[in-house]
């Protein structure tokens, strides 16, 4: 993760578009568990676009989360979220 910041402890980073559903139904179940997270609209920066693009094979797969431990997953569910979080 070169030029990407790590998120604190108990939060995530979430690279999204707006146009995405599956960004938005996650933000939802963030903001209900109380879980902690910056979004970062790949459209808007390109750096995060090609960062997106290093930890899904090529695509622009969105949302990818972003860990505290530096380790990425595309499309989690919010139960990966929290248990991903408490490891």
């Amino acid at each position: 993760m070169s030029t990407q910041t790590l998120p604190d402890a108990g939060s995530i980073t979430m690279y999204s578009t707006t146009w995405c559903g599956y960004c938005r139904r996650l933000k939802t179940q963030l903001d209900s568990a109380g879980i902690g997270y910056t979004e970062v609209n790949i459209e808007e920066h390109p750096d995060a676009a090609a960062f997106v693009e290093q930890v899904n094979g090529g695509n622009q797969t969105v949302p990818t989360v972003v860990f505290p431990d530096g380790s990425a997953a595309t499309n989690p569910s919010l139960a990966d979220v929290k248990a991903r979080l408490e490891s």
